[in-house]
């Protein structure tokens, strides 16, 4: 017996991702914290080193024109801004985890740069923590039933739910640090101002919507009762061994009175300024958390049935769960499978999960075409 068991133990290093199991078991490898991440060459964990050589290289040429180097642009893309914004950001770069171990690596991935609407994906995270810890008794329940700031109090937005935000299709009416939820105005949103439509009923409609989400993130500040990013700093991004150089400002104006104290509101974006300012390798560790269905080590930071959650597709709008882009009907990443998920930032700044083959994708500041490098990735999956 001892021959076929030294075999199987020379084997397990070259299997292919694709062929080893994503549940979290006593042998799953997690990063120490910092630097302390192992790497491992591309064969040791079943992937062909040529093609991944060349996808590296696809992507390293992908710099993106969206979002000038100094931020130059973001007024008119976005609008008058709110908030701060750094003197300049990193060229593209990125990593690939494979079994939570680092097989590529390129360009700057510990500058902290904004991110962005990968901050929605991080507010998600921090609302299926209030959930596990009994804060919102039901998803389903009207927020007006925990926030009582006025936010709710008309008549339309008095049944808006926890669900409803998560979902982007609360049809929140109102302004908020001084940009309205409709979006109208060429000054206030720059290239992104709509037309005027009717607004539906809550829960009937899907629209992507920054002002809503920043709603929804004030409301997640009423309830907490202290800053968001001591909650992220605290509940996530501390358990999960990540750097101190990310930040999460607020705007300039988004500054709130809870029970007597001032306290910051921070934004689910960087469309005007401020926002989650982060590493590529944190965002690794923050993706690989949910590859591993909350679990980071022995500690169950998010539930794995919130996790589940939030990775369901809605009855209406895109492949979107909550604050997460899917890939199960529409199908934006062709070459990925239908489980793989993504937290997606304007510039663009991808965080591409992958349960299947037990892939982790950060790729930053590119061209706005995750597939390309999915495809390229997923090529040097040994079979």
């Amino acid at each position: 017996m001892r021959k076929p068991y030294a075999l199987l133990l020379l084997l397990l290093p070259v299997l292919a991702c694709s062929h080893l199991p994503t549940s979290t078991t006593t042998h799953t490898y997690y990063p120490g914290r910092g630097n302390a991440w192992k790497t491992r060459a591309p064969e040791q964990v079943g992937l062909n080193a040529t093609r991944l050589a060349e996808a590296i290289d696809f992507a390293k040429s992908q710099e993106t024109t969206q979002i000038a180097p100094d931020f130059s642009n973001q007024a008119e893309i976005f609008g008058t801004p709110l908030g701060p914004l750094p003197p300049g950001r990193a060229a593209t770069n990125g990593l690939i985890l494979c079994h939570g171990y680092i097989v590529a690596e390129w360009g700057n991935t510990e500058r902290p740069d904004p991110t962005y609407s990968v901050a929605k994906s991080m507010l998600s995270t921090v609302l299926g923590i209030t959930l596990d810890k009994g804060m919102i008794k039901d998803i389903h329940d009207p927020v007006a039933q925990y926030v009582t700031d006025g936010g709710y109090a008309s008549a339309h937005n008095q049944p808006i739910t926890w669900e409803q935000h998560a979902r982007q299709t609360s049809e929140w009416e109102g302004e908020l640090w001084g940009k309205n939820a409709d979006f109208i105005g060429h000054e206030a949103f720059g290239k992104g101002e709509r037309k005027p439509r009717t607004l539906q009923a809550p829960g009937t409609y899907w629209e992507y919507n920054d002002v809503r989400i920043n709603r929804f993130s004030l409301s997640l500040l009423t309830l907490w009762q202290k800053p968001l990013p001591q909650v992220v700093k605290e509940q996530i991004m501390d358990p999960i061994g990540a750097s101190d150089t990310w930040q999460y400002l607020p705007y300039f104006n988004s500054i709130v009175m809870i029970k007597g104290r001032p306290l910051p509101s921070v934004s689910g974006g960087t469309r005007w300024g401020a926002g989650l300012w982060i590493s590529a390798r944190d965002e690794a560790r923050f993706g690989y958390l949910l590859l591993r269905q909350g679990q980071w080590g022995t500690r169950q930071i998010v539930s794995r049935d919130w996790v589940r959650q939030a990775t369901t597709r809605g009855p209406i709008g895109p492949d979107y769960g909550y604050l997460w882009w899917l890939n199960t009907e529409q199908k934006a990443w062709p070459h990925a499978p239908a489980t793989s998920f993504a937290a997606l930032g304007a510039g663009s700044n991808t965080i591409w999960i992958d349960p299947e083959h037990d892939i982790v994708i950060v790729w930053r500041w590119h061209n706005g075409n995750p597939d390309e490098l999915i495809k390229r990735v997923l090529a040097a999956v040994e079979k």
